[in-house]
């Protein structure tokens, strides 16, 4: 009789062991000559050394499976233990699988080029209105480097910019002032990774979510960097962001120019660096536009009349002048 230990590093305890502990109670019922005590992260295998090496080796397929899916189900459990061959569909345009294993995929065609362009160049900009998912891909190409450890850390920044309201009324102390302003991202984050991974990964500063502001001084390498909402960043911020980026890292940088917030929309610096860096080798930038609103069929009728609306509006200004 020997003891094993066996740490579950690469997934959520939580999933892995499903609910009320389903997958967990099965893995025991498939080993009947071992005693299995599982808490936490951590599996003490005690029994015969072959049937412990047999467990420990299946128990790390099924972790490898748990971990490219982010699901496990006990049909799933049984075809690997059994040694029997997985029936894996694979989808076109696939980034990841996120939560209960929903399959993140590029679904339009500059999503695609947004992946492409990624995979190519160190920094992206990808520019449109809202609901295109540019920022959604953008994280899941991140948390899809992440996994791959062609990364080590993924760091995520808003300009905290007033869209309207102030911070000085919003309640409690700053961090609580700011993360409204972050939820987005956090939101994203977790239709990708189980919520107690995220928290661990943040916790250990895997992946950091910051205002602009945190980023100065810092040489980000080793990660994939995300500045969202870049449209309301001066022409400063957006130069020291830029000159943020270290060794093995890559960076994306989204916006939307129709939604400008600071005081004169002339001085955003998104707009004067797409002008300064067009051309630029090693920088990608595409475009989204209406038809690739993926949010609810009414957002792209929105858009459509509001972009109507401010055609007709500056005509009619036109005309008085």
């Amino acid at each position: 009789m020997i003891e094993r230990i066996y740490i579950l590093e690469n997934v959520d305890p939580v999933v892995f062991y499903g609910v009320n502990n389903v997958n967990m109670q099965l893995i025991k019922t498939l080993f009947p000559k071992l005693r299995v005590v599982a808490r936490g992260n951590v599996m003490k295998v005690i029994g015969d050394e072959d049937e412990s090496e047999l467990f420990l080796r299946k128990i790390r397929e099924v972790e490898k499976y748990c971990e490219e899916y982010n699901s496990l189900s006990e049909e799933v459990i049984l075809d690997i233990i059994k040694g029997k061959a997985l029936t894996v569909v694979r989808q076109e345009n696939l980034i990841i699988h996120g939560m209960n294993g929903k399959a993140i995929v590029a679904r339009t065609e500059n999503q695609q080029l947004l992946v492409k362009s990624f995979e190519e160049n160190d920094l992206v900009f990808a520019i449109g209105p809202a609901g295109t998912g540019k920022t959604f891909v953008a994280i899941a190409l991140a948390v899809r480097a992440l996994k791959n450890k062609e990364v080590k850390k993924i760091i995520l920044s808003r300009p905290a910019v007033e869209a309207g309201e102030k911070l000085g009324f919003l309640p409690g102390e700053m961090k609580d002032k700011l993360d409204p302003y972050l939820q987005p991202l956090y939101d994203a984050l977790l239709d990708m990774i189980p919520g107690m991974k995220l928290k661990e990964y943040m916790e250990n500063n895997i992946i950091q979510i910051a205002p602009l502001a945190y980023m100065r001084g810092r040489t980000l390498s080793d990660a994939v960097i995300i500045l969202d909402e870049a449209q309301n960043t001066t022409t400063h911020q957006i130069k020291m962001f830029l000159t943020r980026l270290g060794m093995n890292a890559k960076m994306v940088v989204t916006g939307d120019i129709t939604q400008i917030d600071l005081p004169s929309p002339a001085s955003s610096g998104l707009l004067q660096a797409l002008h300064i860096l067009k051309g630029i080798k090693g920088i990608g930038k595409i475009e989204f536009n209406k038809k690739d609103i993926v949010r609810h069929k009414l957002v792209q009728r929105i858009v459509e009349a509001y972009d109507k609306f401010d055609k007709l509006s500056n005509k009619n200004n036109e005309s008085f002048n």
